[in-house]
């Protein structure tokens, strides 16, 4: 191939970042805590959680406490601990520290993990029910029994802020946890429109293509044939027949391959319909009509579609250039699988006699190297130093 080298550039396949629901979901939620966060920061939450209880507990300890309030107390910082796996539990463990001991604070965390986590279950209930009898009532009984009314009332609608307090923050960071699903959920379903009009603006494109192809590649196709066929009918001329016998056959065989990729155009996906494969090199070599030396080293049993496909196309495509650009050059093919891919070189002597002033866009070498950049390979062209050319391509088995 004497074709001048060519510079490809990279193509730039857009990268998976975060969808707009996954956005979403990463904000922080909670004070409680009820979402996922860095360790670091969950350890600190932790630790400031206990360190308030404790002191809660510790800074009013009178000299001459009673031995089971001093172990409800720190059994009600304790249970401030397990409060996210069992926070039910934690409150039932707290509640008889703030009773008969001094461990407010405790009970309140403890809470509103439980509305946090449960809402409006009935559990919650329960707990402020406990949370709100532990603040109104004074312990010792007889304590409270000498209270006067106004100062039981005062202490029922202390225990109200008390109880309350910690439940309608629990409820409002349940409700804002709830908003942030069904703001992911929305996103989610944005993002699966935009992919499905995508995929409808890519199914017209396909079939407006195939029809063009079919309307216009195709029937010219179909006319050379035709005048192939005639030209062998009417010719006496044994080169003559045998070169319209030629033209008519690859007339055909340009018809299949181009109602396969019709095919595969229309039904919108990359591996539908039949196409030719390493396989079937074999018999484009026969009819390439350009010398060739193949080497085939450590081939895999099975390959994949894609990687067999692409190997068909670039050495079809290096033959094709041979055969236009150094006629009576002989190819020299390499195809060798190590290492998890599938490697393809193609090199080709100088022109041996001038060549043919053909049209050419160079868009078949630049097709191959997209095709390998999709495929997460490699494609290069160069040139070499006795006139010839040479190509490399390397496609990735592991897909």
């Amino acid at each position: 191939m004497s074709t001048e080298g060519l510079s490809i550039p990279g193509i730039s396949i857009a990268g998976s970042g975060p969808s707009a629901a996954e956005r979403v979901r990463k904000r922080g939620l909670s004070l409680f805590g009820s979402v996922p966060r860095p360790a670091v920061v969950t350890f600190a939450i932790e630790a400031a959680a206990v360190i308030l209880a404790v002191l809660d507990v510790w800074l009013v300890i009178p000299e001459k406490a009673q031995p089971y309030s001093i172990w409800l107390s720190g059994a009600a910082c304790l249970a401030v601990v397990f409060r996210r796996k069992f926070p039910f539990l934690a409150v039932l463990v707290a509640v008889p520290g703030f009773l008969a001991g001094w461990a407010q604070l405790a009970s309140m965390i403890t809470l509103g993990m439980l509305a946090t986590r449960r809402q409006l279950h009935w559990q919650v209930w329960v707990g402020a029910a406990l949370v709100w009898c532990c603040r109104f009532v004074q312990w010792p009984l007889e304590d409270f029994a000498e209270l006067s009314w106004r100062e039981h009332i005062l202490d029922g609608i202390y225990g109200v802020l008390v109880a309350g307090m910690p439940i309608a923050i629990g409820l409002l960071i349940g409700a804002r946890a709830e908003v942030s699903n069904k703001l992911a959920e929305l996103a989610t379903s944005r993002d699966r429109e935009r992919r499905f009009h995508a995929d409808a603006v890519r199914a017209e494109e396909r079939a407006r293509l195939a029809r063009e192809m079919h309307d216009v590649v195709s029937h010219q196709i179909t006319l050379i044939a035709m005048q192939a066929g005639a030209l062998q009918a009417q010719s006496t001329d044994d080169r003559a027949q045998e070169t319209a016998q030629v033209i008519r056959t690859l007339s055909k065989r340009t018809l299949e391959e181009l109602r396969s990729l019709l095919s595969v155009l229309r039904a919108g996906a990359d591996d539908d319909g039949p196409r030719p494969g390493i396989n079937d090199l074999d018999r484009l070599i026969r009819t390439s009509e350009v010398p060739v030396h193949l080497s085939v080293e450590h081939l895999p049993e099975a390959l994949p579609n894609q990687v067999s496909a692409a190997a068909y196309r670039t050495v079809q495509e290096c033959l094709t250039n041979v055969h236009k650009h150094a006629p009576g050059a002989t190819a020299t093919i390499r195809i060798q699988g190590e290492h998890g891919a599938l490697k393809i070189e193609v090199r080709n002597e100088r022109a041996r006699r001038t060549a043919e002033s053909l049209p050419s866009g160079g868009h078949g070498l630049t097709g191959l190297a997209e095709r390998a950049r999709l495929l997460g390979g490699s494609f290069e062209t160069s040139g070499m130093a006795d006139g010839g050319f040479r190509v490399r391509a390397r496609y990735p088995l592991d897909r």
